[in-house]
């Protein structure tokens, strides 16, 4: 079933948001990611027992442009969340977020902890996480690193085809997976989503100076911190500290995983993301 499109106009802007799910609403997104009617591997994994809000942050398919660059930022990215939810008439929702879009819901989390029932914090990190992790594949010294950035840079390219695009997409992917042979079955919905480079490209920027641990006790949200114990885009010890310095929070460890616990082990995901929203008052 395709997703619900929808434009939300707010006092920040418009902004494009698709829905599925029924139950307690709960947003979603990535900080460079474009998605579409087609949906998103992790966001569908909550529509079950979630009415899920897929948003296109700004810049990202059709919702609102930056004016300035540092409207592309963290912080402002959650003041445009902010402003959803409550065009949408929500005092409370959940956030759940994978990769940059957990470092997303930390801030998220550290701000408006207050307007936020839960949050879900998968292969993430509070700070930078590349330059003193050797088991990072955006450092230097991991074997895997020169690949990975020239598959990124290739699939920024204006002028690669669909095909070209497609073909390292999926080779990017396999890097991030504990076993990669398994990529079709993880991988076998029609789900199609773009990256928008003028985000990704404010995002690498932002990243160099990117560490809020200090500010992880001023979360109030109930949070569950998931990592695959084989992650190699955001290690885990990264999860650990997470974990460690906001209060109550729950880590989930998948060991048969990489960066796509979710997929990697899917029931066992699916299980613990109940036990965590049953336990919420």
């Amino acid at each position: 079933m395709a997703w619900e499109h929808k434009m939300v106009a707010t006092s920040r802007g418009e902004f494009e948001v698709f829905a599925k799910g029924v139950g307690d609403p709960l947003c979603v997104t990535h900080l460079y990611s474009e998605f579409n009617e087609t949906g998103d591997y992790f966001a569908e994994a909550f529509t079950k027992t979630n009415r899920v809000y897929l948003v296109n942050l700004r810049e990202a398919g059709n919702s609102e442009k930056a004016q300035h660059p540092y409207e592309l930022s963290m912080l402002e990215s959650v003041f445009d969340l902010e402003a959803i939810r409550t065009a949408l008439g929500f005092e409370r929702w959940g956030f759940a977020g994978h990769s940059t879009g957990g470092m997303l819901g930390i801030v998220y989390g550290i701000y408006f902890s207050a307007h936020l029932r839960s949050l879900v914090i998968a292969g993430a990190a509070a700070r930078e996480y590349m330059t003193f992790s050797k088991d990072c594949i955006y450092n230097p010294e991991h074997p895997q690193f020169l690949r990975m950035q020239e598959l990124i840079e290739n699939l920024k390219s204006p002028e690669a085809t669909d095909r070209q695009k497609q073909q390292w997409k999926v080779e990017r992917t396999k890097l991030s997976l504990a076993n990669p042979d398994h990529y079709e079955s993880y991988f076998s919905r029609p789900i199609t989503k773009k990256l928008s480079v003028v985000r990704m490209d404010f995002f690498n920027r932002e990243l160099q100076l990117f560490d809020v641990t200090r500010k992880l006790h001023l979360m109030e949200t109930p949070s569950l911190i998931i990592c695959g114990r084989q992650d190699i885009q955001c290690p885990i010890v990264y999860s650990q500290e997470m974990a460690e310095l906001i209060p109550g929070a729950r880590l989930a460890i998948f060991e048969n995983s990489n960066h796509y616990p979710f997929l990697e082990e899917k029931t066992q995901f699916h299980q613990i993301y109940k036990e965590y929203i049953d336990g919420l008052t």
